[in-house]
C-alpha cells in the first residue's frame, strides 16, 4: 500500500476540545443495594460538572417519596443542581402544588414537568385527575405561577405514541415552551436525521428554546425494544447487538461505542449539549463523555455512599 493509499491518521474522536455541556438522569432506588449503586454512579459522574441531574418519577407517582428523598440528599450532600421530575398523574392540583412547595423549600429550583405515564392498572391510558392538571403545559403554567422554577419538558423527535399527528405533537411542545419551560429534553433516539429534522420543524414553529438530545446507551436490547414507542431501531444497531444477550461485558462495550458514535455525529452537526439516561450506571456515560473530550474537574468534598 502506497502512502497515498493509506487512510488518514485521524481518529474518530481525536482532538475533540471537550466544549460540551452534559446533564444526567437517575432514578430513585428501591433497595439499599440499588441506593449504593446510585450514589456510586453519582460520585463517578459528578466530576464531569453536569449542568443538572434529574431524578425520575414513577408511573402514577409511585416513587414520589423516594424521588423526594433522592433530590433532597443531592441538595444536602452535593454541589450538583438537582432537577426533580413532577407529573400530572394521580394527584390534585393542591397535592402537586404542595410537592412543588416542598421542593422549593428544600432548595430545588429545577423541575422536569411531564404529563406522566399512567399506572398499568389504568390500562395505559392517561385520564386527568378530576381536580388535577390536565397536561404538561398546564403543569408548567401552574408551577411558574407558584415559584420561579427553571423548567424542562419532554420532546419527541419521532412523535409521541399517543399524539394525533406530528404537527399536534409539535404544537403541544410549543404550548409547553410558551407556558414557561426553559428547555426540552428529547426521548432517546438513534437517528441523527430524525433529530435534526425535528429541530428544523421546531424552529419553523417558533420554538427557540434549547432542545437537548436524550442519549440512551443500550444496556439491554430487549429493554430498548420495550421502551422504544415510536422510536425507530435501525437494522444496523440490532446487528451490532446480535448474540450479546448473555454477554454483558461485550454488550456494554458495544453500547458505549454505539452511543458515542451517535453523539459524535450530533457534535459534527453542531450539538454541544447532551442529556444522558444513565440508568444509575456510570461507566458507559463516563466513557462516552471521555471520548467527546470532556474531562473531570476537581470535586469539593466527597459524596457519602
Amino acid at each position: 500500500m502506497t502512502a497515498a493509499q493509506r487512510p488518514a491518521e485521524r481518529p474518530l474522536f481525536g482532538e475533540l476540545p471537550g466544549d460540551i455541556s452534559v446533564s444526567f438522569e437517575f432514578f430513585p432506588p428501591k433497595t439499599e443495594k440499588m441506593e449504593a449503586q446510585l450514589w456510586d454512579a453519582i460520585t463517578q459522574l459528578a466530576p464531569l460538572a453536569p449542568g443538572f441531574v434529574s431524578v425520575t418519577y414513577g408511573a402514577g407517582g409511585s416513587t414520589r417519596e423516594r424521588t423526594h428523598a433522592t433530590v433532597s440528599r443531592l441538595v444536602r450532600e452535593t454541589d450538583l443542581v438537582p432537577a426533580a421530575h413532577l407529573t400530572c398523574v394521580g394527584a390534585s392540583r393542591g397535592e402537586i402544588d404542595e410537592i412543588a412547595d416542598q421542593y422549593w423549600e428544600a432548595g430545588v429550583r429545577h423541575i422536569v414537568a411531564l404529563r406522566g405515564d399512567p399506572p398499568p392498572a389504568d390500562g395505559g391510558k392517561f385520564v386527568p385527575h378530576p381536580e388535577g392538571y390536565t397536561c404538561a403545559a398546564d403543569l408548567v403554567e401552574g408551577l411558574k405561577a407558584r415559584h420561579d422554577f427553571d423548567i424542562s419538558v419532554a420532546a419527541y423527535p419521532e412523535v409521541h405514541p399517543e399524539a394525533l399527528s406530528a404537527q399536534a405533537d409539535l404544537d403541544n411542545l410549543k404550548r409547553k415552551i410558551d407556558a414557561g419551560a426553559s428547555r426540552a429534553i428529547t426521548q432517546f433516539f438513534f437517528s441523527t436525521d430524525a433529530y435534526f429534522r425535528f429541530l428544523d420543524k421546531a424552529l419553523a414553529a417558533g420554538i427557540t428554546a434549547p432542545i437537548l438530545p436524550g442519549i440512551m446507551p443500550v444496556t439491554s436490547f430487549a429493554a430498548i425494544r420495550r421502551m422504544s414507542g415510536n422510536t425507530e431501531i435501525p437494522g444496523w444497531l440490532e446487528s451490532m447487538f446480535e448474540g450479546l444477550d448473555e454477554r454483558p461485558g461485550p454488550r456494554a462495550l458495544v453500547a458505549a461505542v454505539a452511543a458515542a458514535d451517535l453523539c459524535k455525529r450530533l457534535y459534527d452537526g453542531g450539538v454541544r449539549d447532551f442529556h444522558f439516561y444513565t440508568l444509575n450506571k456510570a461507566e458507559q456515560t463516563y466513557a462516552i463523555c471521555q471520548l467527546l473530550g470532556l474531562r473531570p474537574k476537581p470535586v469539593i468534598g466527597e459524596i457519602a455512599a
